[in-house]
Formats: C-alpha cells, sequence, structure tokens
C-alpha cells in the first residue's frame, strides 16, 4: 500500500489538508494563503501569456511543500508573488493575517544560482542582508551562529570562487536564514548540482528545516527530491499554471529512497504527470 495520498482540487481550490490547523508551537505568521490567483503579462513579442489562472494554496506554519510541475508551468512565477516581487493580476495572497504586497525580510528567497557577492568573503556575504537593514551591529554573533549551522566555519574568510557549488549553496541558504524570515522560498536551489551533491544538500536543508522550524516552500522537478523532502507535493497543469493535485506524503522520517512505498509514490506521481509510458507535454 502507497503511503501517499492523492486529493484532488476542483477549480483551484485546495483540499482540505491544504488548510490544515497550524501545528502546535508555530507562529501562524510563518502560514501561507494562496486564493484565486492569476497571473498574465505581455511577453516580448507582444504575445499576452497566461502564467497562472485561479491558483488556490494554503501552506501551515512549519511545512515543508513542493511545486511541482512541467517547465513554464508558473512556479516560479507564484514564488516570485510570494516573495512580493511581483503583483498578481487578480486574487490575493497572505502571509498569515498580513497581505503580501511586497517584499519583507519575512520572507526569504533563494535561487538556484547562489547569487554571492564575488568581492566579499564568506562571512560578509551572510551577513550583507543585516548590513543592508542596519542591524548587523546589534546582531553580528548570529552570522558566527548559522557559518556554525551550515558546517562553514573553517571557510568563513574564503572567497565565493574558491567554494563548491555545494558549499556555495549552503552560503546562500544561511544567508536567507540569518534574517529570520518566517517563510523560505526555495526556487530550485539544488538543481545545478550534481547528482550526490544535491543529494548532501537535501539532508543539509532537511537538518536545517528542523533546527529551525521554517516554513518552506520549494520548487523543483525532481519528483524524488519532492518525496524524499516534502510533507506535501503540489501538482500543476502546463500554462496556465492551475493547481491539478495535492498530494500527502505520508512516509516515516528519515525516507528511504529506494523503500516499496516511495517508489510507488513516484510511480503513482509520474502517471498523474502523464510522464510515465508517454511523452511529456510540451510548455507553449
Amino acid at each position: 500500500m502507497v503511503s501517499g495520498t492523492l486529493k484532488g482540487t476542483t477549480n483551484g481550490t485546495s483540499n482540505n489538508a491544504a488548510r490544515q490547523a497550524t501545528p502546535a508551537g508555530r507562529d501562524d505568521a510563518s502560514s501561507l494563503r494562496v486564493v484565486d490567483v492569476a497571473k498574465h503579462f505581455v511577453a516580448p513579442d507582444g504575445a499576452d501569456v497566461h502564467a497562472l489562472e485561479k491558483c488556490s494554496l494554503s501552506v501551515a506554519a512549519g511545512e515543508m511543500v513542493s511545486l511541482v510541475g512541467p517547465s513554464g508551468c508558473g512556479k516560479s512565477t507564484l514564488l516570485r508573488l510570494l516573495a512580493g516581487l511581483d503583483r498578481p493580476s487578480s486574487g490575493e495572497l497572505w502571509a498569515g493575517a498580513e497581505r503580501i504586497e511586497g517584499p519583507s525580510a519575512q520572507r526569504g528567497l533563494v535561487f538556484q544560482d547562489p547569487n554571492l557577492f564575488p568581492w566579499l568573503t564568506v562571512r560578509k556575504n551572510i551577513q550583507s542582508g543585516l548590513v543592508a537593514r542596519g542591524v548587523l551591529r546589534e546582531r553580528r554573533h548570529e552570522v558566527e551562529d548559522f557559518l556554525r549551522l551550515v558546517g562553514l566555519e573553517p571557510f568563513a574568510n574564503a572567497y565565493p570562487h574558491q567554494l563548491s557549488g555545494g558549499m556555495a549553496q549552503r552560503v546562500a541558504l544561511a544567508r536567507a536564514l540569518v534574517n529570520h524570515p518566517k517563510v523560505l522560498l526555495l526556487d530550485e536551489p539544488l538543481g545545478a548540482l550534481d547528482a550526490f551533491t544535491r543529494m548532501r544538500m537535501q539532508d543539509e536543508v532537511l537538518r536545517l528545516w528542523r533546527a529551525r522550524g521554517t516554513t518552506m516552500l520549494l520548487v523543483t522537478h525532481d519528483i524524488d527530491e519532492a518525496i524524499y523532502m516534502c510533507d506535501r507535493i503540489v501538482l500543476m497543469t502546463p500554462r496556465p499554471g492551475r493547481i491539478e493535485r495535492i498530494i500527502d506524503v505520508q512516509l516515516e522520517r528519515p525516507r528511504q529512497r529506494n523503500s516499496p512505498d516511495f517508489l510507488a509514490l513516484r510511480a503513482e506521481i509520474l502517471e498523474e504527470l502523464h510522464f510515465a509510458g508517454r511523452s511529456a507535454p510540451v510548455s507553449r
């Protein structure tokens, strides 16, 4: 029996599991709500692009949730909207009781490329957000705490070009977490890493998630990664992006990638996405 449950959605409305109560001890301000969100824009060639249509989703405080779907389905667009870097064409976005109207230090964003400042050391990259907010003096000690947390104390004075890909991504995670965001938005942060480094970094992110209790929303194309890391998996349709299904991953942690339940759930998701034994849908 597969320890994962596929649950459908109707007209983009999230399932009951998506509206679960905040776990005890979690801050409701760490929760996210997407309500009937659409995003349209005009492409450089003048075409009207419908990136998202009637998307609704709730993420409880402290949850780890992934967005999975074909390229061009609006996963990264939704993440940018939640980060406050763009505005929806219609609908509402909420972080707890606060409507999202723009960027906030309470919502950190980590990209596939670490985007480190090449002229700054590891320590100075991590503290750059504190410098920008004018709070470095009173919170300088936290930079050392996060260096320890991500295991980079010996490399505190190294520069980005001296780091491996996995180490650079750990710096990017520490830089985001040192601001104590209530929500961390992860846009394929491990996508550029080799398979072995990627698996180690998945464990690293899970360790940070357990240690900090931060709500995390992860964009990934890797179904194994979504099953291994997340409480729930949100499947999105090709453009215009809609939420097609929400899967509760009920496998015990730590998860075994080669267990029968893991592999069965993987096959079920592949079939749901129409990738098992047939051609993938073409993004337009």
